[in-house]
């Protein structure tokens, strides 16, 4: 197996093999085998947890999963990328992972965007967000939903009658990330193989191609 971005990224090919392994551990040992971290890291839980939206194709042949706070200039950065890597390859399913580690306004954002699901605008909601330059304030990120034609007061109301499911969606992001040993924003899932940290457009079609290949291979564990 190569590299997914051999000059980009530093660490080796068994930290993505690591990756590889824990989702088939989770697959195929039995039930009383499987510990915390293998449940945590299940396929189904990183790449299939039904209250994450799923953006791009949803039924693509691949996953692309990204760890990301709202108030990361690094995730806004590598948005326009990752949109037309999506936007080219027409058979990607994509999935944001709200990861709010940089203060209550990204807990806040994380929450009322999770929310606004529930009148479909999720994506508008996301992509006002994250083209929002600068540190968030409640006010700040008010305005861009509603801007974006969010209807804030129904937000808001989704949020506190869902609390439990939204709340209990960022904790399970939570664990992830930190089992993966991601150490801050972007990280991302392709596939099956870890990415902990941001790639060009070439890189992450490097890490898709190797990502198909792994899931051929492995009967489509990669999707």
């Amino acid at each position: 197996m190569k590299l997914v971005a051999r000059h980009a990224l530093s660490f080796a090919v068994m930290a993505l093999a690591v990756m590889l392994l824990a989702f088939e551990s989770a697959q195929t040992a039995p039930a009383q085998e499987q510990g915390a971290a293998s449940d945590v890291l299940s396929k189904d839980a990183v790449l299939r947890d039904p209250e994450n939206p799923v953006l791009g194709n949803p039924q693509g042949d691949i996953t692309i999963v990204e760890y990301f706070d709202y108030q990361c200039p690094y995730c806004k950065k590598i948005s326009p990328v990752l949109d037309q890597v999506v936007n080219e390859d027409k058979k990607i399913r994509l999935i944001f992972k709200d990861w709010p580690i940089l203060g209550e306004p990204s807990g806040y954002a994380a929450r009322l965007v999770l929310a606004a699901k529930y009148q479909n605008k999720y994506e508008a909601a996301h992509r006002a967000l994250m083209a929002k330059v600068g540190r968030l304030t409640e006010a700040v990120i008010d305005e861009a939903l509603t801007t974006a034609g969010v209807d804030l007061a129904k937000a808001k109301a989704d949020l506190a009658a869902n609390k439990p499911a939204i709340d209990g969606l960022l904790k399970r992001n939570n664990a992830q990330a930190e089992e993966f040993g991601f150490r801050g924003t972007p990280a991302f899932v392709v596939g099956t193989f870890r990415v902990p940290g941001g790639l060009t457009a070439e890189q992450f079609k490097l890490a898709i191609a190797d990502a198909r290949k792994a899931a051929k291979q492995g009967g489509a564990k990669g999707k």
